[in-house]
């Protein structure tokens, strides 16, 4: 929530046309359909794994609801929570779509080479995208032959002419340079504001031969459950990256847009490191 409660406050403070759009949050919570099926078997990667509402990356599949709360009509961008606005996302929503109905970037590396798409950052032309039914698309993911959740997120169920790509600048995978109109902290080892706390995911299990860490990976799981030691978030690599986040939540603080005691909440919680207030002081 925290990442959200940034993101949402960093699209507003970098545009130019504040006034001109909105940013609104969707929440698991708000959703009965995911949380009934908290424990059920889901397809992923082809194998069946148990749904689980806390994983960090629950949220995954709210990408596919702007269109059908919109009422199918209009613009708008999906982003996920742990994305922050360098650029004026307003440019993004005017752009010229070229009778695309998703705009969004290739997955990085051997995904991207297999036709994913990256969809944490998507432009929407929500008219053309009434076949997105929520309720109904992630029932189909419990259903071993129906849905997979990877081939739903990557976009592969998607005619490919619908979709426009987006520079790569439009999502960033945690690279921050001048060109850099949103950065994803999307390594999720590695997001800044989490250095030192228990790991709380789900690592990614597509069965490899090689390395062997996917054998130890699933041996631990097997043997002492999800997170049990699954380690602690390692310190991000750029250390301009980490700077940039607690700079915007101190501006936030400022605006009054963020609480402190918010932040000693989410501290408590072990969703924020411990040593915050000094990054943000410093």
């Amino acid at each position: 929530m925290l990442g959200a409660l940034v993101s949402r406050y960093s699209l507003r403070k970098r545009s130019a046309h504040a006034d001109k759009f909105d940013v609104k949050l969707v929440e698991v919570k708000d959703y009965p359909c995911m949380l009934l099926r908290e424990g059920q078997l889901y397809r992923r990667d082809g194998e069946m794994r148990p749904w689980l509402n806390d994983d960090l990356q629950s949220f995954t599949p709210l990408r596919f609801t702007p269109p059908q709360l919109m009422g199918y009509e209009g613009r708008a961008v999906i982003m996920d929570p742990d994305i922050f606005a360098i650029g004026d996302i307003w440019e993004l929503l005017q752009r010229d779509m070229a009778g695309a109905a998703i705009m969004c970037r290739p997955k990085s590396g051997r995904k991207g080479r297999k036709g994913a798409f990256a969809s944490s950052v998507m432009l929407l032309d929500c008219a053309k995208l009434e076949h997105w039914q929520f309720e109904r698309d992630f029932a189909e993911m419990f259903k071993p032959v129906k849905r997979d959740y990877m081939d739903w997120v990557s976009l592969k169920l998607e005619r490919r002419g619908s979709i426009g790509t987006l520079e790569n600048q439009w999502n960033d995978f945690d690279h921050l340079d001048d060109n850099t109109k949103l950065l994803h902290n999307t390594k999720r080892k590695t997001q800044p504001w989490k250095t030192g706390l228990k790991i709380d995911y789900r690592p990614a299990d597509t069965f490899q031969l090689f390395p062997p860490r996917h054998w130890l990976r699933r041996g631990r799981r097997a043997l002492f459950g999800d997170y049990k030691f699954a380690g602690t978030y390692d310190t991000h690599p750029d250390p301009k990256q980490e700077s940039f986040f607690f700079n915007l939540v101190r501006e936030a603080l400022e605006d009054g847009e963020l609480s402190e005691s918010l932040l000693q909440d989410e501290m408590a919680k072990g969703h924020l490191r411990p040593d915050a207030m000094q990054l943000i002081g410093g």
